[in-house]
């Protein structure tokens, strides 16, 4: 497989931020089961996924992001199109999309935490490059 050789493309096909064609997640966003599974290590580079012991904590700033973004659209759309309906509505379809978008929501957190915050950069030369392993 080519790798992406954008790094924006890279992150939302949610590959290896070092060398952009290892999954970054083992199984799909709805299996529901599995979906925040992820391997210790790039399959293909070799990548520690984890910089650091509870990394992806911070995630969850940008899961709330994601989740105020979710809240504001579908609230804009009820407004405009359905003509600014009760507020039961409004806390319904809020609290469905919500929760219909929280696996992706949780898995793009946790792939932009490690694009933005990991300290790994695209190498596109990555296998004469030893990978950088998490110390610890």
């Amino acid at each position: 497989m080519q790798p992406i050789q954008s790094s924006a493309l890279a992150s939302l096909a949610q590959r290896c931020p070092r060398c952009h064609q290892g999954p970054l997640f083992t199984h799909g966003a709805y299996n529901l089961a599995h979906f925040t599974d992820m391997p210790e290590h790039c399959p293909v580079c070799g990548q520690a996924y984890e910089p650091e012991t509870g990394f992806y904590w911070g995630a969850m700033y940008i899961s709330f992001a994601f989740s105020t973004g979710i809240m504001l659209v579908v609230g804009v759309l009820l407004y405009y199109f359905a003509g600014d309906p009760d507020t039961w509505v409004y806390v319904s379809a809020v609290a469905v999309a919500t929760v219909l978008l929280a696996p992706l929501s949780l898995r793009y957190s946790r792939t932009f935490m490690l694009y933005l915050f990991g300290g790994i950069s695209y190498d596109p030369d990555w296998a004469n490059h030893a990978p950088v392993r998490r110390r610890g």
